[in-house]
């Protein structure tokens, strides 16, 4: 299947709902290093290390990080249209995309190079070596885009490779 960057994305993955809270996830993206930053949102638990350890690799790749800290981020991820079997520990948003787990910064970058007709990006599980799980350049996993014009577990990026 081949992604089409002038299709239009789902606009209403902007947001997503957390009981009587609604969180609104904001764009975002350092390919080029913006003149300003632009803003990431991530869902994610007060006790995860390896989130908070991907939000910090976001904030040093030039990000404008907000964090919402939820006990159970399940709901976050049924609002967004992420397969559960595609389910990681947290989940942001990037320029009305969906970001699913221990996604790489350089497949953000492509992703909104492209702008496939997708609705987003997940690193299923957690991979030693992924981003915030140890950051090692050499670790191989793939990323997993979904939705849209995404193909059941079409791989988007391979990292590693």
């Amino acid at each position: 299947m081949t992604f089409h960057p002038s299709l239009n994305r789902r606009s209403a993955l902007g947001a997503i709902g957390c009981g009587v809270t609604s969180l609104a996830l904001p764009a975002v993206v350092r390919a080029e290093a913006p003149a300003t930053p632009l803003a990431l949102h991530v869902a994610k638990s007060p006790t995860c290390g390896c989130c908070e350890a991907w939000v910090n690799l976001a904030v040093a790749e030039g990000f404008d990080v907000a964090t919402t800290e939820m006990d159970d981020v399940t709901p976050a991820k049924v609002q967004a249209g992420v397969p559960q079997p595609l389910w990681s520990c947290h989940t942001a948003s990037v320029a009305g995309y969906v970001i699913e787990g221990h996604v790489p910064f350089a497949a953000i970058a492509m992703l909104l190079r492209d702008r496939p007709a997708i609705t987003g990006l997940a690193v299923p599980g957690m991979p030693i070596g992924s981003p915030g799980m140890g950051d090692d350049p050499t670790a191989r996993f793939d990323v997993i885009a979904f939705g849209g014009d995404a193909a059941d577990g079409q791989v988007y990026f391979k990292a590693g490779a």
